[in-house]
């Protein structure tokens, strides 16, 4: 016996992975099936899942603004500046 999944993806996302799949000789079919067995054998989702803290949060909101980020010379000019 076998259940049918019906989901809704980002066309742009699933073109990406479907050439992954192609590369690995698998069909989108056998990708969700493989993800599954994981789950189950791992008891978990497969990867790590993390909850971003505020300090990457905060980088994340500073990297959208690359115009106001530092830059330095070299890297003596770098390790001066954050005491390394």
């Amino acid at each position: 016996m076998s259940d049918r999944i019906n989901t809704r993806i980002d066309t742009s996302l699933k073109k990406k992975a479907v050439k992954v799949f192609d590369r690995l000789g698998l069909t989108e079919a056998e990708a969700i099936r493989l993800f599954y067995a994981q789950v189950e054998l791992q008891q978990g989702i497969p990867f790590p899942l993390m909850i971003p803290n505020a300090h990457t949060l905060e980088a994340f909101e500073e990297a959208k603004h690359p115009q106001k980020l530092s830059s330095f010379k070299n890297f003596r000019a770098l390790r001066s500046r954050t005491g390394t």
